[in-house]
């Protein structure tokens, strides 16, 4: 298991290396995980929060071979750092648009909008582009073709999961997604936070289960306390989490009733809700 140190390259593989963000916190582990793919031409996938610091080490690392800049969703610890990195060496700007929300990266612009199936053809490397919406709607997975690696950002992470956040957030989508990647030849997963995940297989399928637990045992609280509100709710099914996360808990959960609802096995009345009848 390589050092999850933010500052230090570590290389992960031929052509791979990582270099972590110096944004450690409760939503980020040690840090974003950036990484830099190639050697005479470079791509960066991820490039993280506009740190000045973590901009000049990307450069630095890069040295004048920076072609492509890749990350894949907006949220602010993922996409900010894109632009000086632009600025800096005209390298081309790949993903989605930021949606909508006070968690995106309204300064990101692609030069190149990038949709399920793209191609990044490169000397030395290939990725092909994979929408994996749930997590964020314009969340892009990236399998590199010769390692057979998928680079995850937030659609898997190492040692937890992630909140699916509404409006933008959406279960239903999410896991829709992780039983795409599922039929996808993968043999390690490079994830946004922590380190490579060698058992890909494995842990889509913990993932998927553990969500459709959760939903399980909402469903079960649910039924036991209609008419509740989230806060309400949140103590219950989410009963064996710190109530100081409860608040983020309380995104996840009103993803899990959405889908619900969407699936006629719940349904709102302004701010409670009741299993449909």
């Amino acid at each position: 298991m390589k050092p999850l140190e933010p500052g230090r390259p570590v290389d992960l593989a031929p052509g791979v290396t990582r270099l972590v963000a110096p944004n450690p916190g409760m939503m980020t582990g040690p840090g974003t995980n950036t990484y830099l793919l190639g050697a005479d031409e470079i791509a960066v996938i991820d490039p993280g929060p506009a740190i000045a610091a973590h901009v000049s080490a990307i450069l630095e690392r890069t040295a004048g071979r920076l072609r492509w800049v890749l990350v894949t969703h907006t949220h602010v610890d993922h996409s900010p750092a894109a632009r000086a990195l632009v600025d800096a060496t005209g390298a081309e700007l790949l993903g989605r648009p930021a949606p909508p929300g006070r968690h995106q990266d309204g300064t990101f612009r692609p030069a190149r909008v990038l949709d399920d199936g793209d191609v990044l053809a490169a000397p030395g490397f290939e990725l092909a582009a994979v929408h994996t919406p749930g997590h964020a709607s314009n969340h892009l997975c990236y399998r590199h073709a010769a390692l057979g690696w998928l680079f995850t950002g937030d659609h898997i992470i190492d040692g937890s999961t992630v909140v699916i956040d509404p409006p933008d957030g959406n279960m239903g989508d999410y896991l829709r997604s992780l039983e795409r990647l599922k039929h996808l030849d993968i043999q390690a997963i490079a994830p946004g936070h922590g380190n490579v995940i060698e058992r890909p297989r494995e842990t889509i399928d913990w993932i998927i289960a553990h969500r459709l637990e959760r939903e399980a045992k909402i469903a079960r609280v649910l039924a036991a306390h209609p008419g509740a509100t989230l806060d309400a709710l949140v103590r219950h099914a989410y009963d064996e989490v710190d109530a100081s996360l409860h608040p983020i808990a309380e995104r996840s959960l009103l993803a899990h009733l959405e889908k619900l609802e969407t699936e006629s096995r719940a349904r709102r009345a302004g701010d409670h809700w009741y299993p449909s009848l």
